[in-house]
């Protein structure tokens, strides 16, 4: 098995690789990298062939996804760049096929396919990590906040640009973790526009008074969030109220609060589970509800989830600050953001507004 091979042979195996990265003229070797950083790397590859070959094989692609998050972090800490770590994987797996070759035991397919399998969830991963930590260390510093959107842009485009790197060399498939990590990028790169334009409304002053058909607004994030449900494996269902259901608020706030809610809760949602977006009128107010399927709320204060940089769930993508923007909208035009737990199943987040008044 490969993994025996590895663990047979590590030190060569480190040894030649240390050889090759020293090598490299750019991005330029560190002793981190060196000393800390390959070993690393080749500990992981080793763990996740050796679970492809055991019992828990299904649960092997999880794992090494945990444990790159959790070096993914350590790059920070360890002077290590996202840009170090793709090129220290390929020439991981460089040495690795070279002295397997040269000793006679070739690689079997599918030992091969598990070994790019691994390179490619190990870097996304990683890339993944890395771009979050950098963003909630910027988090902490009080920059203004025309530099804090800077700062989270080029995060966003320097993990883009490492994910396309990547692709490009030829290390990763298409199809793979990496390049969902580019598709994430250019998502997350979106979602930031639209956030910081509710914010630009909000600083702005009062909110504008249009009068909004609640109908045409559910329509058109449906339509705009429909591909991310499908990339997630998520149905998405709407039940629209009638036309003549309006509600008095600025239409790019209010199109703001639900868009994030919606996003929300696809991105949360499990696989092959399901967003159900309802509203419910009374004579004076109208409620949306977004009900998902996570699986029901952690432990903890609800209100935490409002609360900048608060982020509840695994996917930790973005900054957490989608809904504390949203409610501090949903003030703005007189209205209130509420969520219920449905333990098991998912929860509901309900945006309250007050009806237009009829004329």
């Amino acid at each position: 098995m490969l993994h025996e091979f590895i663990t047979e042979n590590r030190e060569r195996i480190i040894a030649r690789t240390r050889e090759k990265v020293a090598a490299r003229q750019v991005p330029r070797p560190t002793e981190a990298e060196l000393s800390h950083g390959v070993p690393l790397f080749l500990e992981q590859l080793t763990e996740r062939l050796k679970g492809e070959a055991g019992p828990d094989a299904p649960a092997a692609a999880g794992d090494i996804g945990a444990s790159a998050s959790l070096h993914g972090a350590e790059l920070l800490r360890s002077g290590i760049t996202v840009r170090q770590v793709v090129h220290d994987y390929g020439n991981i797996c460089q040495a690795v096929t070279e002295l397997a070759l040269e000793e006679g035991r070739p690689i079997a397919t599918d030992d091969f396919r598990t070994l790019n399998l691994c390179l490619d969830i190990a870097i996304a991963e990683a890339v993944t990590e890395y771009a979050r930590g950098r963003e909630q260390a910027l988090a902490g510093q009080s920059a203004e906040q025309l530099g804090f959107l800077a700062h989270e842009l080029r995060n966003l485009l320097n993990t883009a640009t490492l994910a396309y790197d990547a692709v490009l060399s030829g290390s990763v498939g298409l199809h793979g973790s990496t390049s969902a990590i580019l598709g994430r990028s250019l998502a997350g790169m979106r979602d930031l526009v639209n956030r910081s334009l509710a914010e630009v409304r909000l600083e702005a002053g009062p909110a504008r008074r249009d009068r909004v058909p609640v109908a045409h607004v559910l329509e058109e994030i449906v339509i705009a969030t429909a591909m991310q449900a499908q990339a997630r494996g998520v149905s998405l269902s709407v039940d629209t109220p009638p036309l003549d259901v309006t509600v008095d608020g600025d239409a790019q706030i209010l199109d703001s609060i639900v868009t994030n809610l919606v996003q929300n809760a696809c991105k949360f949602t499990h696989a092959n589970g399901h967003v159900d977006i309802t509203c419910r009128v009374t004579d004076d107010r109208v409620f949306i509800d977004v009900a998902d399927g996570c699986g029901g709320l952690p432990p903890g204060d609800i209100e935490d989830l409002f609360r900048p940089y608060k982020q509840g769930g695994s996917d930790r993508t973005g900054m957490g600050l989608g809904l504390a923007i949203s409610r501090r909208g949903a003030h703005a035009i007189g209205g209130e953001i509420r969520v219920r737990d449905v333990p098991g199943t998912g929860c509901v987040f309900t945006l309250e507004l007050p009806r237009s008044t009829v004329e």
